[in-house]
């Protein structure tokens, strides 16, 4: 989200990624392991700038040629650092016939699909208050933005739901995996014995609730308060709408600069419909581990 706000807001930079090359978003911790067709042009490409494969992240921006010639690379946020490394690769570009890569067969510990017959919900992250006033524009970006994941319920759990009952399985994975503050970039996530308490009910299509969380040294905790809506036709949820709002205390290694003591957070999750591409996207929790996190 940073990015969006620091580098792909200007009008120029916009402009020549929509007319001039084809932008690729992706989670960079799974290409730099996969170990298929995917993951080895990705690893090519990085492997040609200052951050190799094997050596901590690869994360960055690059441009490449379709054969996978790296043409430029910036790690670096803003718009004008964004816009040289776009003009410069452009400069650089031979244009040529390119064959084909065979997808072939994907590595299934980083390329999985949604669970089948289950649902994806779209969550939003955002706290509303606690920070202290800043004229820096790059600690106000951090302070106004947007946590987003998804969130994957399982087959089993989609019809429970459709019959007006909450599984337990997934109330436990909204808390350790989505009840978290990821605004400012990745989380902790919660461990099971975090959870202290999550009840909750669901009638007539409408859910409540009430959630505590707290690590185990108490460094973090979220208490907070669940509504929304849950409805169904014919054995299939149609509605998902649901907002989390509480208390939440404590950061992490990577969430640096969250506000001082107890502040307010928002969690919003909502059905997807399947329209938008990042509707496929696998839960950050599930990196690496998706047994681990459906369960």
């Amino acid at each position: 989200m940073l990015d969006r706000a620091s580098t792909f807001s200007d009008s120029a930079v916009i402009k020549l990624l929509q007319t001039k090359f084809i932008p690729v978003a992706i989670d960079q911790a799974y290409q730099r392991r996969q170990q298929d067709a995917e993951g080895r042009f990705y690893q090519k490409i990085v492997n040609q700038g200052p951050r190799k494969v094997g050596v901590g992240t690869t994360q960055g921006h690059y441009a490449a040629t379709a054969d996978g010639k790296l043409l430029g690379f910036r790690n670096n946020r803003g718009s004008e650092r964004t816009l040289e490394l776009l003009q410069q690769s452009l400069r650089k570009f031979q244009p040529k016939e390119v064959a084909a890569i065979e997808r072939g067969r994907p590595d299934t510990r980083y390329d999985y699909p949604p669970p089948k017959g289950g649902l994806v919900v779209r969550t939003h992250a955002k706290v509303l208050g606690g920070y202290e006033e800043t004229d820096n524009e790059w600690s106000r970006m951090f302070q106004e933005g947007v946590g987003r994941d998804n969130f994957w319920i399982r087959a089993d759990e989609h019809a429970a739901l459709a019959k007006g009952e909450v599984p337990e399985s997934l109330t436990t994975r909204m808390a350790r995996f989505h009840l978290v503050d990821n605004t400012r970039g990745e989380p902790p996530m919660w461990q099971a014995e975090d959870i202290g308490k999550f009840e909750t009910t669901l009638k007539n299509g409408k859910l409540t609730g009430t959630v505590e969380l707290k690590s185990a040294r108490g460094a973090r905790e979220f208490k907070a308060e669940l509504l929304g809506f849950v409805e169904s036709k014919d054995g299939r949820v149609t509605r998902f709408d649901v907002v989390v709002k509480g208390l939440f205390r404590g950061e992490g290694p990577y969430t640096r600069g969250a506000p001082k003591g107890e502040f307010p957070l928002a969690i919003s999750l909502q059905l997807a419909d399947g329209s938008d591409v990042a509707d496929g996207i696998p839960p950050q929790g599930s990196r690496g581990w998706l047994d681990g996190y459906i369960r």
